[in-house]
């Protein structure tokens, strides 16, 4: 039997491969003390082996750094269950990488920001976090706040958005005493298992202007950098999308923070900045927070209630719903782990779980657990007028 040709390009997806099988347990490059390996054959990157701060050091580093109004940070955190500090990180490090690796907060990657099914590079929920985390981030480290737990509280303050947007809250709400409310849910319910600190959680729970204060300066900054990032970044995709145009941007907002998202950041950042550190007290001077509200005044008008909006709104309220009351009817269709004890802790099991999907998969368990067809669901910018 003739022997099968194997073509060129084969031959080299194959060499490939073995070069990189062979990196896969470093380098033992010349020079390195034995028993040790580099990443690459001719590494030549040092680091002062007395570099390492351990957590205590940091602690201490931090007391001289920070304002004397930022949230110390001193060994695991207060939290609602003790237990060992870390040896490296500070306790609000420790909630930002735990909220990272969070199945709730990778979940934001496939929930609707303004867009259901977003395009490319319109932003879902998780990039509008992480745009939040930048601008609290920025704000924090110019005002010497404690950066780690502004970050934690942005990379977190969206956790407990349901599919569909803000259209989840209303679908959700009559099956809870108290309503459903993303922030309130997101600290109560989607993180607590993680075990956060009581200033992280306080600062997700309270992000919305809906809701009280935070009760750290850090949780305050992340409310002002959760409006100034959407505002701006849900008017871009719109723009984008040829739902608006910068013209027609109030003439307030044109001309207090010019036309662009780089110069509207900067505007409100700056006057956030001007008038905290003129103040004492976490705030913005009162022309740019003007432009602000007029901003916000203009995406709720022109683009989150244009008529497709609405509509999209109904479709995913009326598809919550409907899996709510059908999970709560046919339990076997929950996790393993859901309380179904009663009734009522079967309904709220249920609305967890509806919460917790992606807009995706909240469609596909329409198609399969409801039998609806596809014209009946949410639909991305079909539905554009």
């Amino acid at each position: 039997m003739a022997m099968q040709e194997v073509s060129p390009g084969a031959q080299d997806g194959t060499k490939r491969s073995e070069r990189w099988a062979s990196t896969m347990d470093g380098t033992a490059t010349a020079g390195t003390p034995e028993g040790v390996r580099t990443a690459h054959s001719d590494s030549i990157a040092a680091a002062a082996s007395d570099c390492v701060l351990d957590r205590e050091e940091r602690e201490g580093d931090d007391e001289t750094q920070l304002s004397t109004d930022a949230t110390r940070i001193a060994g695991a955190g207060n939290r609602l269950f003790e237990e060992p500090p870390d040896h490296l990180r500070t306790c609000f490090e420790r909630d930002r990488d735990r909220i990272l690796h969070s199945t709730s907060f990778r979940r934001l990657a496939g929930k609707t920001q303004v867009f259901v099914f977003p395009e490319d590079h319109q932003r879902s929920r998780l990039t509008h976090a992480l745009e939040v985390a930048q601008v609290a981030t920025s704000i924090a480290r110019a005002l010497r706040l404690n950066v780690a737990l502004a970050e934690a509280i942005a990379l977190g303050h969206d956790c407990g958005h349901g599919p569909g947007g803000h259209a989840s809250e209303d679908a959700l709400s009559p099956y809870l005493e108290g309503g459903y409310d993303h922030a309130v849910w997101g600290a109560d319910v989607a993180l607590a298992p993680l075990n956060l600190c009581i200033e992280t959680l306080d600062g997700i729970r309270n992000h919305s202007w809906s809701r009280p204060a935070p009760s750290t300066p850090e949780g305050e900054v992340v409310s002002w950098a959760d409006r100034i990032a959407y505002v701006c970044h849900d008017f871009e995709d719109a723009e984008h999308a040829g739902l608006v145009k910068v013209g027609d941007l109030p003439l307030l907002v044109r001309e207090r923070c010019g036309t662009t998202r780089r110069e509207q950041l900067a505007a409100f950042i700056n006057g956030l900045l001007s008038a905290t550190t003129r103040t004492g007290r976490v705030s913005m001077e009162e022309p740019v927070a003007e432009a602000l509200a007029a901003f916000r005044a203009f995406n709720y008008e022109d683009i989150y209630l244009r008529p497709a909006s609405v509509e999209q709104a109904r479709r995913v309220i009326e598809m919550l719903r409907a899996l709510v009351d059908h999970i709560t009817v046919n339990p076997q269709h929950l996790p393993d782990d859901a309380d179904m004890s009663g009734v009522d802790a079967t309904r709220v099991s249920a609305v967890g779980y509806v919460g917790g999907m992606t807009d995706r998969f909240a469609c596909r368990s329409a198609i399969r657990l409801l039998g609806w067809p596809a014209d009946r669901l949410p639909a991305g910018l079909d539905l554009r007028p």
